[in-house]
């Protein structure tokens, strides 16, 4: 499986990462460094999508943007 999803890392206050994937609702995870967090968010894409396979249901695309705004 080659799909590709945007994921959003949000630092916590008392340390690690919050992350997330737009494209999936509830698809969130955490790792106490960034690298921890991306491997856990990968998991958790892996087994929202066998989910979603399991009931046959088709996989959301991934219609992210992404604009850095300068204030």
């Amino acid at each position: 499986m080659n799909i590709r999803y945007t994921v959003i890392f949000e630092p916590e206050d008392e340390g690690g990462f919050h992350v997330y994937c737009p494209a999936l609702p509830g698809c969130h995870s955490y790792g106490d460094t960034r690298e921890e967090a991306l491997k856990n968010i990968r998991e958790a894409i892996e087994a929202y999508l066998g989910s979603l396979k399991k009931d046959g249901l088709p996989f959301p695309e991934d219609s992210a943007e992404k604009v850095e705004v300068a204030a």
